[in-house]
């Protein structure tokens, strides 16, 4: 053995320590043996291999440690082990089937998986990480493949041949997330469990078989970055066997993907310009609360790092007669002041707020940020006083109509009572103008858009709306309004409303990004940016809640987009038209 150098060792860290800076941290979950922590060599092995940092987590009590940990990592690697307890299934355990069962790793490897996908961290797992995946995300696992399955199976234990030796193919769907890494329909892979997924979580889809119909890998069929994989690729890089190696640098790379997203939204103000998430309040909503049914809460404009939601004051179209028109306006100001007030109930972690220079300072003390919004001109009423009131109550825009003419102009779902705007609408806007509120253009008819465009002296808004070139909606924008709205200086905020993406099926992330593209490409870099309507039916499969909004980063910086363009579309783009708009005399 040749002796080792260790101050040669030393310099040599030092003089490279810059390039190995960016070498993503990938979570490995330890195993746990007679009190002690353990991790087969294969495992870090395969990751430094594909170009990460291993970091070991061992089973442990404390959920401050478990969170903490996951914060610093990239991606988790959920590795193999014993037999995971039927009873976090709902499923009474058989003893006479099961193996070796440990609660305090099942524990702790639960709740990381769940966190974990909160948090939009890349996730594989392996043999018992597979069923790990199952069983904390809502499916399920067989306490034993030979008793469960009624019929003739494989040998799924390998004996007599060696752990890197492959006993069996599986068959893998070619256009998956497996198909495109192995780049195969069919894989040699070893085999050594006797349980196995039997269903699996809503949202997954299989992606590998054995040939006897064993469930050999499974992953997020909804944009998510989640895989999982019976077989045991770590085995096979001791033997200097590289077949495996895709899944390990596809993990690597994908944490790579993650970093930079964390590190974009760690930068830049990201800024979700429309939720309706005050339509809940009346459910118990609390916004320190991790809600069960709201898309939008702390917890999960933390986890989505998202740093500012404008909340509206959503108002159906109704009557217009005077009685009505004043119940319109006393709703509006009650709900304005109720989301106020769910601020005030956590007012440590959250703001309320209403100009760029306060958003900004919210953002450096670590802070989330909410804005205020109207819904539909219709709070007005008939009082244009009303305007500068709630532009005092802190509303930073108002839509001027909702699915419904109004007495300030027509809507893209109304009958056309105005062929724009009004006498009122006209003096609405340029008091929006006056007293420096934006004018939201989402909603409107195409005559009430181009009547607004020659009106207005302040650039305008779409809070959330989407492009008629992919999705032939009357609620959508053309690239001739795309056009204007540039060189209006305004902004787009591309919305997740499934409806607005595509005419049929479930629209997906993919789709939201192929209409942020566009309206990039039509409008340009300077004039786009995301309002999700989340809790008023937005959500898409892949960003189904704010917690997921580091996805879309992802996803954006996977086509191409730079921070640069990243933090106009997230933020810099609407502060702008805020700057524009709020500087007035």
């Amino acid at each position: 053995m040749d002796k080792f150098d260790l101050h040669s060792e030393y310099k040599e860290i030092h003089r490279r320590y810059p390039l190995w800076s960016s070498r993503p941290v990938i979570g490995i979950t330890a195993n746990y043996k007679e009190g002690n922590a353990a991790l087969a060599e294969a495992y870090y092995a395969s990751v430094i291999e594909a170009g990460g940092t291993p970091l070991i987590i061992p089973p442990y009590a404390s959920r401050d440690a478990l969170v903490e940990t996951l914060h610093r990592v990239d991606a988790v690697l959920l590795s193999g082990g014993a037999d995971i307890d039927p009873n976090y299934m709902g499923e009474e355990p058989d003893f006479s089937l099961l193996h070796a069962i440990n609660p305090k790793r099942d524990e702790q490897e639960l709740l990381l998986t769940m966190l974990a996908v909160d948090m939009n961290i890349p996730v594989l797992g392996i043999c018992r990480g597979i069923q790990t995946i199952a069983a904390a995300l809502g499916g399920k696992v067989h306490q034993d493949i030979y008793a469960a399955m009624g019929k003739e199976l494989l040998a799924h234990d390998q004996e007599p041949v060696e752990r890197h030796v492959a006993t069996h193919d599986v068959s893998i769907v070619k256009e998956s997330v497996l198909g495109r890494i192995f780049g195969c329909e069919k894989l040699a892979v070893n085999s050594f469990h006797h349980q196995a997924v039997s269903a699996v979580p809503q949202g997954f889809a299989v992606t590998a078989t054995a040939p006897d119909g064993v469930i050999e890998g499974m992953e997020a069929a909804d944009g998510r970055v989640i895989v999982g994989v019976q077989w045991h690729p770590e085995s096979f890089i001791l033997n200097e066997d590289r077949t495996m190696m895709p899944l390990f640098e596809w993990l690597v790379s994908e944490a790579a993907l993650y970093r930079r997203a964390r590190r974009v939204h760690e930068r830049v103000i990201t800024i979700d310009s429309h939720c309706d998430t005050p339509m809940l309040f009346s459910q118990g909503y609390k916004l320190q609360e991790r809600s069960e049914t709201a898309l939008v809460d702390l917890h999960k404009m933390h986890e989505g790092s998202l740093d500012a939601a404008v909340m509206v004051a959503y108002l159906p179209q109704g009557d217009r007669d005077d009685e009505s028109l004043k119940k319109a306006t006393a709703k509006a100001v009650e709900t304005l002041d109720e989301i106020k007030e769910k601020v005030a109930a956590c007012k440590e972690y959250v703001e309320v707020c209403d100009t760029p220079s306060e958003l900004e300072r919210i953002k450096r003390e670590g802070k989330k940020a909410i804005m205020l919004g109207i819904e539909n001109g219709y709070a007005l009423g008939d009082d244009i006083a009303n305007v500068k009131r709630f532009r005092n109550k802190g509303v930073v825009y108002m839509t001027l109509c909702h699915n419904g003419d109004n007495d300030i102009c027509d809507s893209a779902r109304g009958n056309g009572e105005h062929g724009g705007l009004s006498v009122f609408g006209r003096a609405v806007v340029r008091e929006m103008n006056r007293v420096g509120m934006m004018i939201d253009l989402s909603h409107a008819s195409e005559d009430t858009f181009w009547h607004v465009l020659r009106t207005s002296m302040r650039p305008v808004v779409c809070s959330h709306s989407s492009c008629r070139a992919l999705c032939d909606h009357p609620r959508n924008l053309t690239n001739e309004q795309l056009e204007c709205i540039a060189q209006n200086g305004g902004v787009v905020q591309i919305t997740m409303y499934g409806g607005f993406l595509r005419k049929e099926g479930r629209a997906t992330l993919a789709d939201f990004i192929a209409h942020v593209m566009h309206a990039v490409h039509v409008a340009g870099i300077g004039h786009v940016g995301i309002g999700t309507d989340f809790d008023g039916d937005g959500g898409v499969d892949g960003c189904s809640n704010a917690s997921q909004l580091l996805g879309v980063t992802r996803e954006l910086l996977r086509v191409g987009f730079n921070e640069a363009a990243l933090e106009k579309i997230w933020g810099g783009n609407w502060l702008r038209v805020m700057r524009s708009v709020q500087d007035v005399p």
